[in-house]
């Protein structure tokens, strides 16, 4: 679930994303030292994505280490796998042994041994393998199906949301997800356009129903809180996230000295985040290592404007 088309500050891990995956993760140099990459560790990528993040890890790890990389996305799983399973020649024997999980963060505690794991990454949000492919609904500037889930085989998809949900049900979700105070206008809209059944089509509806009344507005397309808000609902998002940082779940893989690095895009993530290391440091779960987010630096936005929005925080077991 790897967020794509992200850059970093090094210049020279931009050169090597750009040749390997063709993009580099967000906030790549910091991630890689807060997890403090212990040749021979185990560490978890619990959102792989392209592998941006996991590529950097192996090579650290070396033959000894071990990569587990989760991802709810069989396509991208798949991508990650055909890239990490080529290293370079150079490093050809000397990479770490591979373990691909198809499944969602939110069970890392039943594929990872209690107490073993040296770092888990969390890079949250939607990745470009997704937002590229036109036919699985997640982007409104392409027409294609309304699906939106990153598993395609499991769970409802955006079109059956959008059809079936009553108007109160829709417009509690665009506001809940999306943060959208146009919600119950864009919710009464949709109602009133079914049946809606491609990305396009509910791009339409909701920009005429949240047409943009300020410049700040303006700076956002008129769509995008309700297609997060639909993307979040189908995929079960915030429910995976809590899952994650439960007890039961990162700090319980997590041996002592292992480190937590969690990135997020948006504040209803940020805020899970936030909360629950708050909680973890309170009950000696964690000894905290960001007391404020670490966020993209000027280059890093400028070469890459998603980056803007990234949160990244970090936590050692204690």
């Amino acid at each position: 679930m790897n967020n794509g088309l992200r850059d970093t500050n090094g210049a020279p891990g931009r050169e090597h994303g750009e040749r390997e995956f063709g993009h580099v993760p967000v906030l790549l140099q910091p991630t890689i030292e807060f997890l403090a990459v212990r040749r021979g560790g185990i560490y978890i990528d619990a959102t792989l994505g392209l592998g941006g993040h996991s590529w950097e890890i192996a090579k650290r790890l070396g033959h000894e280490g071990h990569l587990i990389g989760f991802d709810k996305d069989p396509a991208a799983l798949e991508r990650a796998r055909e890239r990490l399973t080529n290293p370079p020649a150079e490093l050809a024997g000397d990479w770490p042994s591979l373990e691909f999980v198809h499944a969602s963060f939110g069970e890392v505690a039943q594929h990872a041994a209690a107490q073993s794991a040296n770092g888990l990454l969390a890079d949250l949000g939607i990745s470009s393998v997704q937002l590229e492919d036109a036919a699985r609904g997640f982007s409104f500037q392409a027409e294609g199906p309304l699906d939106m889930r990153m598993d395609p085989h499991s769970g409802l998809t955006a079109e059956q949301v959008v059809n079936r949900f009553d108007e109160r049900e829709l417009a509690d979700a665009i506001y809940e997800f999306g943060e959208e105070r146009r919600s119950r206008r864009i919710a009464r809209a949709i109602v009133r356009a079914r049946p809606i059944r491609t990305t396009a089509q509910l791009a339409e509806v909701v920009s005429a129903a949240a047409r943009p009344m300020n410049q700040a507005e303006r700076r956002i397309h008129p769509a995008t809180r309700t297609f997060q808000a639909l993307r979040i609902l189908v995929n079960r998002e915030l429910d995976d996230l809590r899952r994650l940082l439960s007890k039961d779940a990162a700090p319980a893989v997590l041996r002592p000295g292992g480190r937590l690095v969690i990135i997020s895009f948006h504040s209803l993530e940020d805020r899970i985040v936030k909360d629950a290391l708050r909680d973890g440091v309170r009950d000696g779960l964690y000894r905290p290592l960001t007391k404020k987010p670490v966020t993209a630096g000027e280059e890093e936005i400028e070469r890459n404007p998603r980056s803007r929005s990234a949160k990244l925080r970090a936590a050692e077991r204690i």
